[in-house]
């Protein structure tokens, strides 16, 4: 079982929320985030759903805090996750495969999920560093990633947000070089008047 692959379920969970709508917004947004580890599966409630949220909320403050350099209060977060939730690992080898690792399926989903999300994100961490938490730049986007660039230069969640953001700088540049085109030129007349 690789724990750190248990860290994508943090990204899955943070990028539910979207400034312009949030995609956990009933139980079957719930079911459906689900279906990303079949062992996550439950009965979900009202409460389950609140759950998954408040969990939601405290992952993204440790992506803010490891974005805004405070990585102390980064960790920290982390630990009471891992603490408050803490994983049960087991031997399985499930569908003929080898003798492996599995996190117990008991307690509640979002016990379960928090479990595997935070001890992923800290596996994760402890492999490849906390600099490698990141928050989108794009304008009006806040979903979450991890940086795997070899040099750590990822500012984008997507391809699709870094074009967007690209070709809104470029357009803004093309505006900027339009309108210095546009200014009139001044006459060395002008210039000799207006210093006097």
């Amino acid at each position: 079982m690789d724990l750190a692959s248990y860290a994508d379920l943090v990204i899955e969970l943070v990028n539910t929320q979207d400034p312009a709508e949030d995609s956990l917004r009933d139980l079957d947004s719930l079911r459906e985030l689900l279906t990303i580890r079949p062992h996550l599966s439950g009965r979900v409630t009202r409460e389950t759903l609140e759950a998954m949220r408040d969990l939601r909320a405290e992952l993204r403050t440790i992506f803010a805090a490891a974005a805004g350099g405070n990585e102390d209060e980064a960790i920290e977060r982390l630990n009471t996750l891992l603490i408050q939730h803490p994983i049960h690992p087991q031997i399985s080898n499930h569908d003929g495969q080898r003798w492996h690792l599995h996190l117990t399926e008991s307690g509640s989903v979002p016990d379960r999920y928090a479990a595997g999300a935070a001890m992923g994100l800290a596996v994760k961490i402890s492999d490849q560093g906390i600099d490698r938490l990141g928050i989108c730049h794009a304008e009006g986007c806040n979903n979450v990633f991890f940086d795997t660039t070899t040099n750590k230069s990822r500012r984008y969640c997507s391809e699709r947000c870094a074009s967007r953001a690209n070709v809104a700088a470029y357009r803004a540049r093309r505006r900027e070089s339009t309108d210095l085109d546009l200014e009139p030129e001044k006459s060395e007349n002008d210039t000799l008047d207006g210093g006097q």
